[in-house]
């Protein structure tokens, strides 16, 4: 999964409602990049489109995470954060490197 897939999981989980011009906007693509995305989580599994009526008497669709999804949601989110933490420990041992090269020698 890439990273653009895991931001509509991302986004899709906490609002099922979001169409896919709002959705563009939240995650910073075209509206075509959204589409060709929705379709690619479709048909992984991991999302399934639904019909309704919205106020403005239009057709719309809502976004909901199928089991599968919400699973992947979840792995991904563990990999980002193992990743982040790697990262962090990364940069704190050479900010500690850093530091130490910076002290004056005694003498």
């Amino acid at each position: 999964m890439d990273e653009l897939e895991f931001k509509t999981l991302r986004e899709l989980s906490n609002n099922n409602n979001l169409s896919q011009r709002e959705l563009s906007k939240k995650i910073g693509i075209s509206l075509g990049s959204v589409n060709y995305i929705i379709k690619r989580l479709m048909d992984k599994g991991f999302i399934k489109a639904m019909r309704f009526k919205n106020s403005k008497n239009k057709l719309a669709y809502i976004y909901v995470l199928t089991p599968k999804g919400i699973e992947e949601r979840v792995h991904q989110t563990k990999l980002f954060m193992k990743k982040t933490y790697e990262e962090y420990i990364a940069l704190s041992e050479e900010i500690e490197r850093l530091e130490k090269d910076r002290r004056p020698l005694k003498r």
